[in-house]
């Protein structure tokens, strides 16, 4: 459930920053939008696990925080490009920080598992 407001205290920044990055997409989605605005399809085909239902929900959750905006080309058929707005565009360090701990994250826990398994054996 969303809240209305935030007022800063007992970790509540976090609280608000998650709630708009948090979901299972959005991080990797807000990822792919860092270099360049992609199309919906450009979207749905980074991630061929992903129904459309959702992408659509995870985009306009989105573009209501005001962290992506959504242009509509006027032809037909119509192009519809999402891109970052300025505000999405401070996550860029945060969203790259994350990527750098994933790796960490996936490196360690690939070797300690192998480490696992030869004492296994």
């Amino acid at each position: 459930m969303r809240h209305a407001s935030f007022d800063g205290a007992g970790g509540c920044y976090i609280e608000a920053a998650l709630e708009v990055i948090a979901d299972k997409w959005k991080g990797v989605i807000l990822y792919h939008l860092l270099d360049e605005p992609k199309r919906f399809n450009e979207l749905k085909r980074s991630f061929p696990e992903l129904s459309h239902r959702i992408l659509t929900r995870q985009l306009r959750e989105l573009e209501n925080d005001g962290v992506i905006s959504r242009k509509i080309y006027p032809e037909i058929p119509p192009k519809v490009e999402y891109s970052l707005t300025d505000l999405g565009r401070l996550l860029k360090p945060t969203l790259l920080s994350l990527e750098g701990w994933g790796v960490k994250y996936v490196e360690t826990t690939r070797y300690l598992r192998n480490c696992q398994l030869d004492k296994a054996e």
